[in-house]
C-alpha cells in the first residue's frame, strides 16, 4: 500500500482590499494554528517585496512566531530568495530558529527576486552595480556552513562551528519552476519542491530531478513536493466564485497593475467586463471536497510527488480557513484538540 499523501500549506499572507498588511500577518498566524490543529504536515511562508497584495517580505521573521503558536507543524520558508542575502547570514538566522524549535524548521531556497527590478535594486546593499548571478555558488556556500564542510584552509571555515543553534539545523529544500532548479537539486542531493502554480507546463521536470538525483549525506533518495493553487468550498460553484478574487488580481498583475485582493463581487464584475483578459494558463484546483481531493491526488500522481503544498488566496479570511478545513476533512487528516501548543 503506498504511503499516505502528505498535505502542506504555502501561505503568501494576502492583503485583502479594505484590510491592512498587519491584519494579513495576523491571519497568517491564525491559519497556521488551524493547520496545526487539522493535521497538515508543514507550513511555509513566502517572500515577496514591495507590493500591495502580499504581506510577507521576511519569512525568517514569521517562522518564529508561527512555530511558537503551533506544536506539530514543520515550519519554514517557501522560500528565502537567496540572491538578496549573504549565505552566512541566512545560515545564522535559520540556525537560531532551529535551536529554538528543534526538528521543525525548513529552509526552502529560491533564486527568483520575488519582486520587480526597481524593488530588487532597493534591496541591494551595494547599488553601484547589478548584483552578480552566482546562485549556485551562494547555495554551495550556505550548505557548507550548515553542514560544516568548508575546507580547512577556507577563510570562513571557522564560522560554521559558530552557528548558534548547533547541533540543530534546518532541513534545506530547493524550490523551483524550471529545469535548471531541478538539475541543481539533483546534483546537490536536496529535496525539491516544484511550483506548479507558477509553471503548470513543467510536469516532466520533477521526473528529471529523480532521474539525475545523486544521493548525499543530507538525503539518500529523491523527495518531491508539488505546490498547487486550490480553493475548496461546500460546492464546486462556490469555489469557482471565491476564485474570482485571485483571478482578477492575477489578470491585472499581468498588465503591470498590482492591487490588494479584491472582494468577490467586484472581481466578478471585472471578469465579466470587456477589459478583462483571459485567465491564462494557471492551473486552479477548485471545487467541493471530493473534487479538490481528486484534483490534488491527480497533481501528485502527475508530478510523482509524495507531498502536495496547497496555495490559496481569497478575499475573505474565513473562506480561506474553511477551504483548508474542508481539504483536511476530505483527506481524513488527523485533527487534534486546540490549545495543546508546546511552549517555546
Amino acid at each position: 500500500m503506498p504511503p499516505a499523501l502528505r498535505l502542506s500549506i504555502l501561505d503568501q499572507s494576502p492583503i485583502s482590499e479594505g484590510s491592512t498588511g498587519a491584519q494579513a500577518l495576523a491571519n497568517t498566524i491564525d491559519l497556521a494554528r488551524l493547520a496545526d490543529e487539522r493535521g497538515y504536515h508543514r507550513y511555509w511562508v513566502a517572500e515577496h517585496h514591495g507590493g500591495p497584495m502580499l504581506a510577507g517580505p521576511s519569512p525568517e521573521a514569521l517562522i518564529g512566531p508561527i512555530a511558537s503558536a503551533t506544536s506539530r507543524l514543520r515550519v519554514g520558508s517557501g522560500g528565502v530568495m537567496l540572491p538578496h542575502y549573504s549565505p552566512f547570514k541566512v545560515a545564522e538566522t535559520f540556525s537560531v530558529l532551529s535551536g529554538l524549535y528543534p526538528g521543525r524548521i525548513d529552509l526552502g531556497l529560491g533564486r527568483a527576486a520575488g519582486t520587480d527590478p526597481q524593488t530588487t535594486w532597493a534591496l541591494q546593499r551595494d547599488r553601484r552595480l547589478a548584483g552578480p548571478d552566482d546562485f549556485p555558488n551562494q547555495l554551495a556556500e550556505l550548505l557548507a556552513y550548515l553542514e560544516d564542510t568548508l575546507p580547512a584552509g577556507h577563510r570562513f571555515a571557522h564560522l560554521a562551528g559558530m552557528l548558534p543553534g548547533r547541533p540543530e539545523g534546518p532541513e534545506p529544500w530547493l524550490l523551483g519552476s524550471s529545469l535548471q532548479s531541478a538539475l541543481w537539486a539533483a546534483e546537490l542531493g536536496l529535496p525539491y519542491a516544484f511550483a506548479d502554480f507558477i509553471n503548470p507546463k513543467g510536469t516532466t521536470i520533477p521526473g528529471t530531478y529523480r532521474e539525475r538525483f545523486a544521493a548525499s549525506q543530507r538525503l539518500s533518495s529523491p523527495r518531491t513536493a508539488v505546490a498547487v493553487w486550490s480553493i475548496c468550498a461546500e460546492t464546486d460553484e462556490e469555489a469557482q466564485r471565491l476564485a474570482a478574487s485571485s483571478r482578477m488580481a492575477m489578470a491585472l498583475l499581468r498588465r503591470g497593475r498590482l492591487i490588494p485582493v479584491p472582494p468577490v463581487e467586484k472581481a466578478l464584475r471585472y471578469l465579466a467586463s470587456e477589459d478583462a483578459r483571459p485567465a491564462g494558463t494557471r492551473r486552479m484546483i477548485l471545487g467541493a471536497p471530493a473534487t479538490v481531493r481528486a484534483g490534488l491526488e491527480e497533481a501528485a500522481q502527475v508530478y510523482g510527488a509524495e507531498e502536495v503544498i496547497v496555495v490559496s488566496i481569497t478575499h475573505d479570511h474565513a473562506a480561506r480557513r474553511r477551504s483548508y478545513e474542508l481539504i483536511a476533512e476530505a483527506f481524513g487528516l488527523e485533527a487534534r484538540a486546540a490549545g495543546s501548543v508546546r511552549a517555546a
